[in-house]
C-alpha cells in the first residue's frame, strides 16, 4: 500500500510543496528516505521510529520506502519528520486516511512532541498558495505561521494530540494572527545626545527618505551613540514590510522573535566578520547559503562602526545590496537570492590614530589617503549622507540636565509627515526612486539648476552621485513641505557629500 502526505520545504526563504510518500513492501526490515535528503532528514528514520514507540504505536516489519517529492529538489532540515511517521504509520493501516487538503511539518522529539523548525511563515504561505486548506505546524511554529492570511493553522504540541484531532475526539483550536506589538519609548533617545544638531538634521533627513550615512570624526564625538539610536526615530514596520521580517528571521529559526519585535531590525557585526557573515553563505558542505547580517537587516538598519577596518572584500560585498536591494549568493549547492533591502549607517574616524585635524594627530598625509583608500570609490558613490562629526563642545557637555535636546519622538514626527508625503506622490521613499521617476518627483529651480551643474563639474560627480544628491535634496524639501527642490536644499543635499569635496579639493 503507498500513503501520500503533504508537507513543505524550504529554499532560501521561500516555501514550496513536498508530498511524503510511503511504500510498504516485503523484505529484510528497513527504512529508505530518498529525494535528495540531507544528513539531517537522513536521520529522521530515528527520531520516527522512537516516537512512534513513545506513542505506543506499532513499527512495521517490513521493508520502508519513503519518497519525499520533487524528487530532484534536496532536502534539508527536520521539517520532514512528522509527515514522514505519519506516512509510515498511514501506510501500515495504523491510523485513518489523511486529509489530502492539509499540510504536516514539525521536527519530532524521541517522545513524540514536536519542536519547532525553520521557515514556517514561508511554508505557509506556499501551502495557502497551492490551495491547501489548512497547516499542523508545531506550537512554537504557530504565531509566526498565523501571518499567512487565508489559510487555517493548527498548533500541535505532541503526536497523540495530532491524532485525537483528526480522529475528532478532542480538535485543536486555530491559531490566531498575533496582534502588532506596541512601540514603546525607547530608553535610546536623541534627548540624551548633547549638542551635534548637524549630525542630528543628517539622520532626520536620512530617516525620512530611506538613505544611506557615513559617519567620520574623532574618537568620543558621538557617532555609535548617535547611531544606536536611529532606529527610534524611523518610521513603524507596514504589513508588508512586517511579513517580509519575519520571513526571513523565520528561515533562521527565530521567526517568533521577529513576530515579538515592534521595531525594525538592527544589525551590527563586528568589524572582524567574514564575507559569508556579511553576505550570506554555509560554512557546511552541499548546503545551501543560509541568510547573512544583511539580509536580517532586511527593512531595518545594518550599522557598520570602524568601517575601514572591514575587510576590503565584506565591504565590496555591500556593492550589488545597496544598489538592487538584494543579494545572489551562488555556491556548488546552488543558488539563492535573498532580500537585503536595508539603509546602511557606517562609522569611521577621519585617520588611523583618529585626531585627523587636530594637533593630536600623528598620521602622516600619507597614510591619511592610503587608510581612506580602504573604502573604494564605488562603494563610497552608494553612500548618500557623507558627514563630518565634530568633536562635543564643553558647552553642550555643560548644559547637560539644564538645557533640553530635542527627543527622538519630536524628530519622528517631521520624519512620518515626510513619508506620508513621498507615499502620496510616489508610492515609495526617496531613495527608493527609480531613475525613470526621478525627473517627474524631482523638479528643480532655475537657480537650483545652476548650483546643482556647477558643484557636479567641480565635485567631478559620477551619474550615480548626481541622482544620489538629487533624491537627498527632494527629502530635504520634502521636510520643509516645499513642492519644488530649491536652491537652498540643494546646496544642502551637497554639503553631505563630504569625502567628494575633499577629493575635489
Amino acid at each position: 500500500m503507498v500513503s501520500r502526505v503533504f508537507s513543505a520545504g524550504l529554499s532560501g526563504i521561500d516555501g514550496y510543496i513536498v508530498t511524503a510518500e510511503c511504500y510498504l513492501s516485503s523484505g529484510l526490515p528497513r527504512l529508505d528516505v530518498v529525494g535528495l535528503p540531507t544528513g539531517a532528514v537522513s536521520e529522521a528514520g530515528e527520531r520516527v521510529r522512537a516516537a512512534a514507540k513513545a506513542c505506543a504505536f506499532d513499527w512495521p516489519v517490513s521493508r520502508l520506502t519513503v519518497n519525499l517529492a520533487p524528487a530532484d529538489t534536496k532536502k534539508a532540515g527536520t521539517a520532514y519528520d512528522l509527515p514522514i511517521l505519519l506516512s509510515i504509520l498511514s501506510a501500515a493501516g495504523q491510523i485513518d486516511m489523511l486529509p489530502q487538503d492539509a499540510v504536516f511539518f514539525g521536527e519530532l522529539s524521541l517522545t513524540g512532541a514536536l519542536r519547532p523548525v525553520c521557515g514556517a511563515l514561508s511554508m505557509a504561505l506556499a501551502a495557502r498558495d497551492a490551495g491547501f486548506h489548512t497547516i499542523y505546524v508545531p506550537s512554537q511554529n504557530a504565531a509566526e505561521a498565523s501571518f499567512a492570511a487565508g489559510i487555517t493553522v493548527l498548533p500541535v504540541d505532541n503526536l497523540k494530540a495530532l491524532l485525537a484531532h483528526l480522529s475528532g475526539r478532542a480538535p485543536l483550536s486555530p491559531c490566531p494572527v498575533p496582534a502588532v506589538p506596541k512601540m514603546h519609548a525607547s530608553e535610546l533617545d536623541y534627548a540624551h545626545v548633547m549638542g551635534q544638531h548637524a549630525v542630528k538634521r543628517a539622520l532626520e533627513i536620512a530617516a525620512a527618505g530611506g538613505h544611506n550615512v557615513l559617519l567620520s570624526g574623532p574618537p568620543g564625538s558621538g557617532k555609535s551613540m548617535m547611531a544606536g539610536r536611529f532606529p527610534s526615530i524611523l518610521p513603524p514596520l507596514s504589513d508588508s514590510e512586517r511579513l517580509e521580517v519575519i520571513r526571513v528571521w523565520s528561515a533562521v529559526g527565530r521567526g517568533q522573535e521577529a513576530v515579538e519585535r515592534a521595531e525594525r531590525p538592527f544589525r551590527a557585526p563586528h568589524h572582524t566578520s567574514s564575507a559569508s557573515a556579511i553576505a550570506g553563505g554555509s560554512g557546511v558542505a552541499g548546503r545551501l547559503p543560509v541568510p547573512g547580517e544583511i539580509t536580517l537587516a532586511h527593512r531595518g538598519v545594518l550599522f557598520l562602526d570602524e568601517l575601514p577596518e572591514f575587510r576590503r572584500d565584506v565591504l565590496e560585498t555591500l556593492r550589488q545590496p545597496l544598489e538592487d536591494g538584494k543579494v545572489t549568493i551562488s555556491r556548488v549547492a546552488g543558488q539563492i537570492t535573498y532580500p537585503a533591502h536595508f539603509q546602511l549607517i557606517a562609522a569611521m574616524n577621519p585617520c588611523r590614530c583618529g585626531w585627523y585635524g587636530t594637533n593630536r594627530c600623528t598620521c602622516t598625509k600619507a597614510s591619511v589617503q592610503q587608510y581612506l583608500r580602504r573604502l573604494s570609490g564605488p562603494l563610497l558613490d552608494r553612500i548618500d549622507l557623507q558627514v563630518t562629526v565634530q568633536p562635543v563642545e564643553y558647552a553642550a557637555l555643560a548644559a547637560r540636565g539644564q538645557a533640553a535636546e530635542e527627543s527622538s519622538a519630536d524628530i519622528l514626527g517631521r520624519v512620518l509627515a515626510a513619508r506620508a508625503v513621498q507615499a502620496a506622490r510616489q508610492g515609495e521613499s526617496n531613495a527608493a526612486l527609480p531613475p525613470a521617476k526621478l525627473a517627474v518627483s524631482c523638479p528643480l529651480t532655475d537657480e537650483a539648476q545652476s548650483i546643482f551643474a556647477a558643484a557636479f563639474a567641480r565635485l567631478g560627480l559620477t551619474a550615480r552621485a548626481h541622482d544620489r544628491v538629487l533624491r537627498v535634496a527632494r527629502t530635504i524639501a520634502d521636510l520643509a513641505n516645499a513642492p519644488i527642490i530649491g536652491a537652498e536644499h540643494i546646496a544642502e543635499a551637497l554639503q553631505y557629500r563630504t569625502l567628494d569635496r575633499a577629493a575635489a579639493d
